[in-house]
């Protein structure tokens, strides 16, 4: 089988680690990542954030890694036919970037066209600026997000921190713990199969 293209959505402060692990392990099996952020060229870095549970009312937020931008944010638009699919990673990139009519553009492209939808964590606020790409859809996402979710037609799935749901070709995840299962269910979706011999 022959490797999958991934567009990667992300914006300044984007969880590093729904960058960086998702990325890394997609690559392993074949498939190509193109991580994108508005205005931004490949080579360019971008800050991202490292957020976190340790007994507050909410998540803790620390300064991430930077992180690598690898395609051209006006070279990936133009060319939407090219992915398979599209992935909207978490953290606080997503509360900007989701106001960006490019990116709601992109968002549009794979709802309209029914190609795979990714996302974990804040991401789901990307898709919920696209009016219909949650409506009607099993969404798992971080809990702050559930009011959102809801008010664009979506039924909010309240996961685990380590799991992952799955309804028609959109995969969701609660945040970065749940990496794995995440992972293992956009593979299915990819239809990308890991055997053990």
């Amino acid at each position: 089988m022959q490797g999958k293209k991934i567009l990667m959505l992300t914006g300044e402060f984007t969880e590093e680690y729904e960058i960086f692990v998702y990325q890394q392990a997609m690559e392993a099996v074949g498939h190509t990542v193109h991580v994108v952020c508005p205005d931004k060229n490949a080579g360019d870095l971008i800050k991202t954030s490292l957020h976190d549970f340790e007994g507050d009312q909410t998540y803790t937020e620390k300064l991430g890694h930077f992180a690598l931008i690898n395609k051209t944010f006006s070279e990936a638009e133009k060319q939407l036919d090219q992915y398979h699919a599209v992935y909207c990673a978490g953290g606080r990139g997503p509360e900007y970037i989701r106001t960006d009519k490019r990116v709601q553009a992109i968002v549009r492209h794979f709802h309209e066209t029914g190609k795979p939808i990714f996302t974990i964590c804040h991401g789901v606020q990307i898709l919920i600026a696209v009016d219909g790409v949650v409506r009607g859809k099993k969404v798992g996402a971080l809990g702050a997000c559930e009011p959102e979710v809801t008010l664009a037609g979506g039924t909010y799935i309240d996961l685990s921190p380590t799991e992952a749901y799955v309804d028609g070709t959109m995969v969701s995840a609660k945040g970065w713990t749940a990496l794995a299962a995440f992972i293992r269910e956009c593979l299915k979706v990819l239809g990308t199969e890991i055997r053990h011999t």
